[in-house]
């Protein structure tokens, strides 16, 4: 076990001494092709700002609906909830699209982590009121998070190229599996440790400063140069043209999103009704984050173009088969399993996915003076499967709340990502060619 311990860690130093190192090099660098796939200062600093945006979040944000099922004992709740979050989230992204593409796209990142703050913030001043205002939080954090990842995603998609988009999007995911190894873990601890709330007050004040000093940082990144003028239906009007690729694209997200929306709340809430403990949700968390961090870490290294329709292929039939055991017995130790093999094998599916969607972008210098519209277009296909998903959760809540019926729902929606590629994987060819 501790020879597992020192491998992992030797990879870790060794992948980050080599970054650090190649990082040397400037835009110019970069731009005249000696960068040779390696990762500029403000990407580092640009994942830094997102991985203690992700240490915040699930330091606070896993316990959200946990929070919220304490205070309700409502499954419906949680949906509309929910259902507000991912409404105002791709709202945001549309309207505020214009402001990001002609005017300040780093000041729409730092409203959105401001926002988040406040979000939090919200929560630990209500208390057990926020079940009166589930519509209102609901949309304040689908805002915030709307403005921060708008942004996050343009810049992601101006300092990053394709031979090292799948570098960076390995490094984001490892960031976010190591925020998940220890966040949620103290926090299930803490809220343990503490009793009658004081808690959760701990964490989401924790979250509070995280978030604070996420902006900070913020002001590090270089203003980038806006251009061009705002065209409100322009990504609309590329799936309906003669170009059958990003029909292929928009279709594909949406499949995703369809699993996202019911997945990103459900599991965690399952965890807990299954165990009745929020330490045993940390410890999930802890081990699926650990499991999830040396996977991106591989992916991220070993991925190239020609491998990504096959490695999406093999994540998203293993992202199905691993959902079928739960069907036979729903406890901690199925969930767990589960819960392992999804963060095995989500990186095969989830990094190529999300650098091909880029490198369709950048792909003419056309298509990369229209980014914002692209990249709205981007999570408008995601949210709309956000809510197909979510429609089908607040469809079965209505009807019943039995655990083993939500299962069957986590196999319907989460066969979709196949789905997704099957939409998807002539493009994927037609990339090669």
């Amino acid at each position: 076990m501790e020879q597992g311990k020192t491998t992992i860690a030797s990879r870790l130093y060794d992948w980050i001494r080599s970054t650090k190192s190649a990082s040397q090099s400037d835009d110019a660098a970069r731009t005249s092709g000696r960068h040779q796939g390696a990762l500029d200062g403000q990407a580092i600093l640009l994942l830094t700002v997102q991985g203690m945006y992700a240490a915040a979040t699930a330091l606070s944000g896993t316990f959200v609906p946990v929070y919220l099922w304490k205070t309700s004992q409502s499954f419906m709740l949680i949906g509309w909830f929910t259902l507000f979050q991912y409404a105002v989230s791709g709202l945001t992204f549309w309207l505020a699209g214009k402001w990001v593409k002609e005017r300040n796209k780093m000041n729409s990142l730092r409203l959105g982590i401001v926002l988040s703050g406040i979000f939090y913030c919200s929560i630990l001043l209500l208390g057990a009121a926020a079940v009166r205002y589930i519509a209102l939080l609901g949309a304040l954090s689908g805002l915030a998070s709307g403005f921060f990842w708008l942004a996050y995603n343009i810049v992601y998609f101006e300092i990053t190229e394709p031979d090292n988009r799948d570098k960076f999007n390995g490094w984001a995911g490892l960031l976010g599996s190591g925020a998940g190894i220890f966040a949620p873990w103290i926090s299930g601890m803490l809220i343990v440790a503490y009793a009658g709330g004081a808690g959760y007050r701990i964490i989401f004040t924790i979250s509070l400063t995280i978030f604070g000093v996420a902006a900070i940082l913020s002001f590090w990144l270089k203003k980038r140069k806006t251009e061009g003028k705002y065209s409100w239906l322009y990504g609309f009007r590329q799936i309906g043209g003669s170009d059958p690729g990003w029909r292929a694209v928009f279709l594909s997200l949406m499949a995703q999103g369809v699993r996202e929306g019911v997945f990103m709340f459900l599991i965690g809430l399952l965890v807990y009704l299954v165990s009745r403990d929020e330490r045993m949700l940390g410890s999930f968390s802890l081990w699926t984050s650990l499991v999830g961090l040396v996977a991106f870490l591989l992916v991220g290294r070993l991925l190239t173009m020609r491998r990504r329709s096959t490695a999406m292929l093999i994540g998203v039939i293993m992202l199905t088969l691993v959902i079928v055991p739960l069907l036979w017995r729903l406890d901690y130790t199925t969930l767990l399993v589960f819960g392992i093999g999804t963060a095995l094998f989500l990186p095969l599916y989830s990094i190529p996915m999300t650098s091909s969607v880029f490198d369709r972008i950048g792909a003419t210098a056309e298509a990369a003076s229209h980014r914002e519209e692209y990249i709205v277009l981007r999570e408008l296909g995601l949210v709309l499967g956000r809510l197909l998903g979510l429609a089908a959760y607040l469809i079965l809540v209505s009807r019943t709340s039995q655990p083993q019926a939500f299962i069957w729902l986590l196999l319907g929606v989460g066969v979709m990502p196949v789905v997704g590629w099957f939409c998807i994987r002539s493009y994927l060819r037609r990339q090669l060619a």
